[in-house]
């Protein structure tokens, strides 16, 4: 017990002399000391405590450069452990809190023999600014007796309808699926005045109106949204139905300034003013709103792409994107060809073969597949389950370990568990080949999670339709389309494939494409390419960017923000949004390190 105790001790005393060090160094703005507390590999993550921004520098020299730049105004200080540091392999993991002089932070620190290896600096709140939470709350009423009082009803209701008339929302975010509704939900909690735009008629249709048998495919714990957790008894896979209606039940009780039914139309910034000028469709009626910070946040899927093939325009069946596909039930009896092999073309093609469809898979480049099963046991499980949360991750706990591994060598963590999955379903892998689907596990064997960072695409969840592929109940044929006839797809080999529908289950274009729609084509290309990390895989074109690109923060166009992802990216990332718009709400100075790059215009 003695030697356990001392053990604890000095791996206590260990990280505290680094943190005292670290905020020693910081405080008398020396960046050589600074950077000689790092491993000479090493790699520092600041999500907008120090950089206003969302930035992994990389080994000492970037260290360096990070604490020249932000150390004079930063004001980092009060570095503490929040628990008891652990010991493995060699690795110290602690984790931190610290102050700024304008907020509050958090974070997580891995220690070698050689120094730090990873560092994770998050900002959380804004001193003055914190949310209205615990003993801070909201009565809600105001009691007494007063003439003229509103009820909260009628102040809802007032608040609504000033909102573009005799007031202007600080910032308009054009897209109400869960990243918009994640971070309205953020912005008022922070006092922020927003608008969140959606076309369609009730918050939660994105999901309504989807082919009808979509559901998430990650679970439950992963999904979350901020300050409402789903309820103990919620389904681990939530049908889009249901999603929808939390969606919709969401945006009301967290007091959402949701205007549905509204069409984004264009928008214009001013450079003198630093203001935009945003021109809506709402329910017919053109509204005018002047934000001075314009968010994005259509999906990172949200704009689909739609080949263009010879004969598009003779061919006499059906023919619609994934993104519009109603379900299977119009389609009984007939036969579908569906372009493309990944999440949402597995999807359809299981739905359709339920209802008796011919349905014909047109497999184009090569899918990684991997089982739910064994993604959430060997890929989630540790994080994200009730396995976790018995072991005290919670999902704010859970995001943070997640954040805390640089992407640079993310893969390094990922590559092991796919070993194991590949090996645990090794028999379902050769069935899917024997078929003929041609498989893969990323250009590095790396998995699922590095080819949604890196390209968003390229994969399925095997919910069931891989099976089906594997039997041959799903035809499976391969190779690029040359045309379209009047009844047929035509591939390059010449294979005809008659058709009475075509879903072209092809993916989606990068979200500066909305820039371009709603703003101009000259916007979208100085923002540039949109998601991906730089690491020079299929589909993800280098340099090297070190985090997603243009997501979540500053862009090079001025007031001009994109949000979106999935539900955990939703969740985690509209916190960090959320604080670098409130801070410019109140005139918090917030010079940014590390401005983006324009490297991809499409």
């Amino acid at each position: 017990m003695t030697q356990t105790l001392d053990a604890s001790t000095a791996v206590r005393d260990r990280v505290e002399n680094w943190l005292a060090g670290f905020e020693a160094a910081l405080t008398a703005r020396d960046p050589d000391a600074v950077a000689a507390l790092f491993a000479a590999t090493s790699f520092w993550r600041d999500l907008v405590a120090f950089t206003w921004n969302l930035t992994t520098v990389e080994n000492r020299d970037g260290v360096a450069d990070l604490v020249r730049a932000t150390a004079e105004t930063t004001g980092a200080h009060g570095f503490h452990l929040t628990e008891e540091p652990t010991e493995a392999d060699g690795v110290t993991e602690a984790w931190i809190a610290f102050e700024t002089a304008v907020g509050r932070g958090r974070g997580h620190l891995r220690l070698t023999d050689e120094g730090a290896w990873t560092l994770l600096t998050t900002l959380y709140e804004l001193t003055g600014h914190e949310e209205p939470e615990g003993t801070q709350r909201p009565k809600g009423v105001e009691h007494g007796v007063r003439r003229g009082r509103l009820s909260w009803t009628e102040a809802r209701e007032a608040e609504n309808a000033a909102m573009g008339d005799s007031a202007q929302p600080y910032v308009v975010v054009v897209g109400g699926g869960q990243g918009g509704i994640a971070l309205g939900a953020r912005l008022r909690q922070l006092g922020v005045p927003h608008v969140v735009v959606d076309r369609h008629p009730r918050p939660g249709d994105q999901w309504r109106s989807r082919y009808k048998s979509l559901c998430l495919h990650d679970p439950v714990w992963y999904d979350h949204l901020p300050y409402l957790p789903f309820p103990a008894n919620w389904p681990v896979f939530a049908p889009k139905d249901k999603i929808g209606d939390w969606l919709e039940m969401y945006t009301r009780v967290m007091e959402i300034n949701y205007w549905s039914s509204t069409t984004c139309r264009s928008a214009t910034h001013d450079a003198d003013t630093g203001g935009w000028t945003v021109v809506l469709d709402r329910d017919g009626e053109e509204v005018v709103l002047h934000p001075k910070q314009l968010v994005l946040a259509t999906g990172m899927s949200g704009k689909p792409h739609v080949p263009a093939f010879p004969g598009q325009d003779r061919f006499r069946g059906e023919q619609h994107h994934s993104s519009q596909h109603p379900g299977p039930d119009a389609y009984a009896g007939k036969r579908v060809v569906v372009i493309g092999s990944n999440n949402s073309a597995h999807d359809i093609c299981a739905a359709l073969w339920e209802q008796g469809v011919d349905v014909t898979m047109v497999q184009r480049s090569s899918t990684h597949i991997v089982r739910s099963d064994s993604l959430m046991d060997l890929g989630m499980g540790d994080l994200y389950s009730e396995r976790a949360l018995e072991n005290g991750i919670t999902t704010q706990k859970a995001d943070l370990i997640f954040a805390s591994i640089p992407y640079r060598v993310m893969h390094e963590f990922q590559k092991p568990i796919y070993d194991k999955i590949r090996e645990r379903d090794a028999e379902f892998y050769r069935r899917l080949e024997q078929a003929g689907f041609w498989l893969d596990f990323g250009d590095d064997d790396s998995g699922l999670f590095m080819k949604y960072l890196r390209r968003g695409s390229g994969y399925y969840i095997d919910v069931g339709a891989a099976e089906l592929v594997a039997n041959g109940d799903v035809k499976l044929v391969h190779g690029a389309v040359r045309e379209l006839t009047e009844d047929a797809v035509v591939l390059e080999d010449g294979t005809s494939l008659p058709a009475d529908l075509v879903v072209y289950a092809t993916g989606y274009g990068s979200m500066n494409g909305w820039a371009a729609d709603l703003i101009s084509q000259e916007v979208a290309d100085e923002v540039g390419k949109v998601w991906g990390l730089g690491s020079d895989t299929t589909k993800d074109p280098g340099p090297w960017e070190g985090e997603q690109r243009n997501m979540w923060k500053p862009t090079r166009q001025d007031g001009l923000w994109f949000h979106g992802g999935n539900l955990h990216q939703s969740r985690h990332y509209s916190l960090y949004l959320a604080l670098q718009l409130k801070a410019r709400c109140e005139g918090i100075p917030t010079p940014v390190y590390g401005p983006a790059q324009t490297h991809h215009t499409a």
